[in-house]
């Protein structure tokens, strides 16, 4: 166990003082996160064959591991969510002179540089290379510490013991039961209530997103399959693995992305960067969503399968290092849009359309850069010259523009293209003269889009924009009343 006092405050003489210490628990209770998993994911992230180096390192310990990742991962103490309900009630109770401490069974090194971020906090004991300060080890050393005792926050079971010694325990965040054991078996004073986990697991899937897999079923109205039953069904099932890997793939990346969305001036209050989901439930419910997602694709088709999977690896490719690439993310951003339109291709059997795939190409990439835009004004904005995790520069603004625009009239060309050469030859079209509003109205949407992106009033994601926006409704509106007119054969 190691004590460190601050240096601007003095050492420990609470015996002598009538006012008792108020002892802060780090981990899940001062900090909305556990600086444990924050190392390892920042030391594996450095370079994953580092995990061989932790296992090792385990093997002599948590005490041991903790001081090995203290003094070689890379962790940025001062974007860490912190509880700000107990870091304010602390601050009040430091202004009225009282003295507060935080007792951690963090590595000293990383739990000092933490304490740094709170002036009201008078010392720290914390763990070292051969005491876990955990549970029993915590509760002797602070009974020993302040033998005229001290009031504690925690918020785990492990904390159970340190509320039994403590003259009022004050539960913030508790996991399950914990605040009822602590009832049980201590005085409880004061509850900050749990912020709900499962919320932020939700908000993580981003199931707002899975608009974007309804590009599944344009194959099968496209070909007018839309009556087969049986294409029905594996289009149904295909697109509901997809949103499942997909929002499995959307863990890994803001698991992987945590340290740079936190200095993201919209992505921070993501909730695995904010502290809302536990770094450990993504990487726990990633696996399985991905698992559960290719089970599903298989049980289609084999091509549904394989399909899956190009998404998968064309995700994570892009998470873990292709997305530093300008332009070239756009592209693949752009690919595996058009990828969700192969997908409903296999999944219903529906003939392939080579104009309306490089159309896609075209649409998505133009909103990519859209996106790309956005960010990077943003960064401008606030003062900066590049993006975080990103390899634009506030420079590239004027590229990202032409390259945006260019493609998006490159899609309203294909469309007219596609119109001509494939379009007329779909007999299950009545009227394929409703067929010219397409160009038209995609034009209007991409306009749409850059127009309100040039004023830096377009939201980070373009297709979430275009999903709340009420011209961008009315124009998907005005596509659908002209596909309807077109098979049905209405003639004005």
């Amino acid at each position: 166990m190691s004590v460190v006092h601050r240096s601007d405050c003095p050492p420990f003489e609470l015996e002598a003082k009538a006012v008792r210490p108020l002892v802060l628990d780090l981990d899940g209770s001062l900090i909305k996160t556990d600086m444990l998993h924050e190392m390892a994911l920042a030391y594996v992230k450095a370079n994953p064959l580092n995990v061989f180096r932790m296992a090792a390192w385990l093997i002599k310990g948590r005490a041991h591991l903790k001081q090995r990742l203290a003094e070689r991962a890379p962790v940025d103490v001062e974007s860490v969510p912190i509880s700000d309900r107990l870091a304010n009630f602390a601050a009040v109770q430091a202004a009225r002179g009282r003295p507060v401490y935080i007792a951690t069974a963090s590595n000293r090194l990383v739990a000092e540089r933490m304490a740094r971020r709170f002036s009201f906090v008078r010392g720290v004991i914390a763990s070292d290379g051969t005491t876990n300060l955990k549970g029993h080890e915590k509760a002797k050393a602070l009974a020993e510490r302040f033998p005229g005792g001290f009031d504690y926050a925690g918020n785990a079971r492990s904390d159970l013991p340190i509320f039994q010694r403590a003259t009022e325990a004050i539960v913030v965040n508790p996991a399950g039961g914990v605040e009822r054991a602590a009832r049980r078996s201590a005085n409880v004073t004061k509850v900050f209530p749990r912020w709900s986990r499962l919320d932020g697991l939700i908000k993580a899937l981003r199931v707002h997103q899975w608009a974007k897999n309804l590009l599944i079923f344009v194959p099968i109205v496209l070909s007018g399959l839309i009556t087969n039953m049986t294409a029905v069904a594996g289009t149904v099932s295909a697109f509901v693995a997809l949103c499942v890997v997909a929002s499995s793939t959307y863990l890994i990346n803001d698991l992987w992305d945590v340290a740079d969305d936190r200095q993201h001036w919209s992505k921070r209050f993501r909730p695995l960067a904010n502290g809302e989901l536990p770094l450990p439930w993504a990487a726990v419910a990633a696996p399985l969503g991905i698992v559960f997602g290719l089970a599903l694709g298989a049980a289609v088709n084999l091509a549904v399968f394989e399909c899956l999977l190009l998404y998968l690896v064309g995700t994570l490719s892009y998470s873990f290092g292709l997305k530093k690439v300008p332009i070239l993310d756009g592209v693949i951003l752009a690919g595996l849009f058009t990828l969700r339109i192969g997908l409903g291709v296999v999944a219903s059997g529906a003939p392939p359309s080579q104009w309306l795939l490089v159309f896609s190409m075209f649409l998505f990439a133009s909103l990519s850069f859209a996106k790309r835009h956005t960010e990077v004004t943003g960064v401008l904005e606030r003062g900066g010259t590049e993006i975080q995790g990103r390899g634009y520069r506030t420079s590239d603004i004027p590229i990202l523009l032409a390259a945006g625009l260019s493609a998006g009239m490159g899609a309203v060309l294909v469309m007219v293209l596609y119109i001509i050469d494939d379009a007329f030859t779909r007999s299950f079209y009545g009227n394929t003269v409703w067929l010219w509003g397409f160009p038209i109205v995609i034009f209007l949407f991409i306009c749409r889009i850059w127009l309100v992106c040039q004023r830096n009033e377009l939201s980070d994601d373009p297709i979430e924009f275009a999903i709340k926006d009420k011209v961008s409704l009315g124009l998907g509106a005005a596509l659908l009343v002209c596909f309807a007119f077109a098979w049905t054969g209405f003639a004005a």
